[in-house]
């Protein structure tokens, strides 16, 4: 699977007396598995609308390789958003789970 990776985001946290602490936000694998059911045009439209940092090429290539190999890597992201990606594809009818990354 192609590894696409979203920017991890930093959270700082001021603890008194001992200065500024960036913690870093632990990854999570966004999968899209493949289905009977939906059309790859209505696949790639759905990823299009749900995950904004993909560009159409690359939802081709995730819609193609789940299609090819049974699931596919969409993204690399702390996991709210995952969470959130994910319940968008689900809404949408398409079949996506989160792995910690």
């Amino acid at each position: 699977m192609a590894m696409r990776a979203a920017p991890t985001e930093p959270s700082t946290i001021e603890q008194a007396g001992t200065g500024t602490v960036v913690v870093t936000l632990p990854p999570y694998r966004l999968l899209l598995h493949n289905d009977e059911v939906n059309s790859m045009d209505h696949v790639v439209q759905v990823l299009l609308q749900s995950v904004p940092e993909l560009a159409p090429e690359e939802a081709v290539a995730v819609m193609l390789e789940a299609h090819a190999e049974g699931v596919a890597l969409v993204i690399v992201c702390p996991l709210e958003r995952a969470e959130l990606y994910r319940d968008r594809l689900r809404g949408q009818g398409l079949t996506a789970t989160i792995e910690r990354g």
